[in-house]
């Protein structure tokens, strides 16, 4: 028995007494206990051969001795220890991992979560704020691309190369603006208060392809700065919540020179080039001095959508003029001319 891995106990109706019974002792811990309740012939007709009944025709008398307490209490113990253990615990940290996943499966279902993007619901396992298929929908910018500038050549000579200054390294983005969902991924982020958005976006910065120089050079991230009244209209600076995640992840130094604007400049979304050139002349500054880190040092810039550098540009310089050696820009947008491959 000490083997056993499924004991029966069969005892006919009637005959379970102490003798009959089974010994808990002898049962392993680990075997499954089946009890069986026979009746046989004798037992239903009775010691004599006679049917016992009672007066109204119900059950025969020797029914109430089937089932006996040892085996039906030790099933039942069996039982209850069992579940105990498969039972989440309510308390300690798989209480509360426990507690939270059915909490979240109600909040679900009152309050549904849907896509910044496209306001489609968003599935159980989609933890962000933009759905998985508007990322994979995004207008990634094709191959092949210039090595300097990342974008798509169309031509022998890069013409976008053109617009950079020669300290100017590198520069990459991930997609296309504006076109959806794109556009209206950042929209949510500078104009609908969705802050959570910047790190989906900054994941997807940091997986862009750099020259080797780069990754091995680049010192420190800086993020364009934003106007103070701007700042407090939007709550925050996006191109500060995109930097934040990606010096958390990209090898960075945490402390380095810091950009400021001291004016509030026009909204640049629908003036020209030219125009956009002379609305940033002049708007950004070097907080505090000239900090020794930017000495010699390779420093990327941060924005989330780059139009015609013009921003980009302007910091560039006063950066390169406060000691950095070589500048690099990283975007998540990048607005597309006529002749762009899309």
């Amino acid at each position: 028995m000490r083997d056993a891995t499924l004991i029966v106990n069969a005892t006919p109706v009637g005959q379970r007494d102490e003798t009959s019974a089974v010994d808990v002792a002898l049962i392993p811990q680990s075997a499954a206990v089946l009890d069986l309740v026979l009746q046989t012939w004798g037992n239903a007709m009775g010691q004599d051969g006679q049917r016992k009944r009672d007066s109204r025709g119900g059950w025969i008398a020797d029914a109430p001795g089937a089932g006996g307490p040892r085996v039906s209490a030790l099933v039942r113990d069996r039982a209850r220890r069992e579940a105990m253990r498969l039972a989440p615990p309510l308390a300690g940290r798989r209480g509360a991992e426990w507690i939270r996943e059915r909490c979240s499966g109600a909040l679900d279902l009152l309050l549904p979560r849907v896509c910044v993007s496209c306001e489609r619901l968003l599935a159980r396992d989609e933890r962000g704020l933009v759905c998985h298929l508007c990322w994979a929908r995004l207008p990634r910018l094709p191959s092949p691309q210039c090595g300097r500038c990342g974008h798509p050549l169309t031509s022998v000579a890069c013409q976008w190369c053109e617009l950079l200054p020669s300290f100017v390294r590198a520069v990459r983005s991930v997609c296309w603006m504006p076109i959806e969902p794109a556009s209206s991924i950042v929209h949510a982020l500078k104009y609908g208060g969705w802050g959570e958005v910047a790190d989906e976006m900054a994941e997807r910065m940091s997986r862009l392809s750099w020259p080797q120089d780069v990754v091995e050079e680049r010192a420190a991230i800086v993020p364009i700065p934003l106007a103070s009244a701007r700042k407090r209209e939007r709550g925050y600076n996006q191109s500060e919540l995109i930097a934040r995640v990606c010096r958390g992840g990209g090898g960075f130094r945490s402390g380095t020179a810091r950009l400021f604007a001291p004016a509030k400049p026009a909204h640049k979304t629908r003036l020209t080039p030219e125009q956009r050139q002379g609305n940033v002349a002049g708007s950004f500054k070097i907080w505090r001095g000239k900090p020794d880190s930017l000495e010699g040092a390779h420093i990327v810039l941060v924005d989330d959508v780059v139009t015609t550098a013009a921003t980009l540009n302007e910091c560039a310089k006063v950066l390169y003029g406060a000691g950095a050696r070589i500048i690099s820009y990283v975007t998540f947008g990048r607005a597309h001319a006529s002749g762009d491959r899309l």
